[in-house]
């Protein structure tokens, strides 16, 4: 009778304990995480700007050297004819934070579900939704750069502005470096680990059925 108990105790513990729902708590904290980093970093380097400028893009906001970035990047868009960086006019950093809220949410459905295919959704959603981000943030880059305003004070024929998405370029006397940052790779963690969950459930299922 002792043993029995004991040996559905150890079941119990096993259901509730899994690798699966260990994986898939890291998986939610590291999605959390992307509001306490920056996604993503724009370096402009230049002789009149020792240090260079870097503008952090957030999940919900823009920061970056010094707290008039924005407005030291405005000027110079001004003389080249690019649009000026309005953050509250940008829709993505409005409703990117509700993503992030309600995959956090599936995320503790995922994880008191504990079952293989529901970990699959959680990934592939968020596999769809990085792979969406970054054209998102394509097309913005794009838009920004060759969307120009004829009468600006400085125009080079022919000449676009648009940042790299992943690397670096000249930008007339600037150099542009444009690569991931800190939330990126917590990002990376999250789908990472809902993956092993995926992984991790397969094979414990099988375990505890036999």
């Amino acid at each position: 009778m002792m043993m029995s108990l004991e040996a559905n105790s150890h079941n119990l513990d096993k259901r509730i304990m899994t690798k699966s729902r260990i994986f898939m708590v890291l998986a939610c904290i590291s999605l959390a995480m992307v509001f306490l980093f920056p996604l993503w970093q724009i370096t402009l380097d230049a002789p009149q700007f020792p240090g260079g400028l870097h503008l952090n893009i957030w999940v919900n906001k823009f920061s970056g050297s010094g707290k008039h970035i924005i407005q030291n990047i405005n000027i110079l868009n001004h003389y080249i004819g690019m649009q000026a960086i309005e953050p509250d006019s940008i829709n993505e950093l409005k409703y990117f934070p509700i993503i992030i809220y309600t995959m956090i949410g599936f995320g503790i459905i995922a994880l008191l579900a504990d079952k293989k295919y529901v970990y699959l959704g959680w990934f592939a959603t968020m596999v769809a939704l990085g792979v969406l981000g970054i054209y998102d943030f394509y097309l913005w880059l794009y838009d920004y750069g060759h969307n120009l305003d004829p009468k600006a004070p400085i125009t080079v024929p022919g000449m676009v502005y648009m940042p790299p998405l992943f690397g670096e370029k000249w930008l007339l006397n600037f150099y542009a470096k444009s690569y991931p940052h800190i939330g990126s790779l917590f990002l990376g963690i999250a789908i990472a680990a809902s993956f092993m969950s995926f992984l991790k459930c397969k094979k414990h299922s099988s375990e505890i059925d036999e």
